[in-house]
């Protein structure tokens, strides 16, 4: 054979793509996240179930009075208080979403644009602060104003952040001062009965 016969003998041809192999590939990838997504679901839905004895969510009242602040920006979620990543999910509280706050002397309104929107009581405010982080949301050292509030017989931890970070300051000191005010007026009429 002629060394042009033995070269052309050797060459092959390009390896052919196994069209097979990778469709099995993608659909057994596409099933391993769905399940992982379903399994994450039942999860939520578990969590809720969990947390079924949470009572409904107070409404504003029709007359809420006068309005001492208001604010623009996210809610990030609620937790048991004081435990920042046992995110609570019953009754909405789970859901982020855009959140305009508004507090006035009956308390704090949060209207959530495609979420429940829920309102505190004046008297169920128990805390105001600046923290760095709640469930799964994690920002700058007072980056996130929490507002610690009585629902039923838990204390609950909702954390928002304002478009304006700037305004947190102010909503903790107003909050702080209600709190304090309530505290107060409350004392006094235990003390005349």
């Amino acid at each position: 054979m002629t060394p042009v016969l033995l070269l052309a003998a050797e060459k092959e041809s390009a390896q052919v793509t196994d069209w097979a192999a990778r469709i099995g590939w993608v659909v057994g990838l596409a099933l391993f996240v769905a399940l992982v997504y379903w399994l994450m679901r039942e999860g939520w839905k578990w969590r809720g179930t969990l947390q079924g004895d949470l009572p409904e969510l107070p409404t504003a009242p029709d007359d809420p009075g006068p309005e001492q602040l208001s604010l623009s920006g996210r809610y990030h979620g609620s937790t048991t208080a004081g435990q920042w990543l046992d995110r609570i999910v019953a009754q909405g509280l789970g859901t982020r979403s855009r959140a305009e706050l508004t507090l006035t002397d009956a308390g704090l309104d949060v209207v959530r644009p495609g979420a429940s929107d829920f309102f505190v009581p004046a008297v169920q405010l128990r805390e105001a602060r600046l923290d760095k982080g709640i469930a799964g949301k994690v920002l700058t050292e007072g980056g996130l104003l929490v507002v610690t509030w009585e629902h039923g017989d838990r204390l609950i931890d909702s954390g928002f952040r304002s478009d304006h970070a700037a305004e947190h300051n102010e909503w903790v000191e107003a909050i702080n001062t209600m709190i304090e005010t309530n505290t107060v007026t409350n004392t006094r009429e235990g003390a005349e009965r």
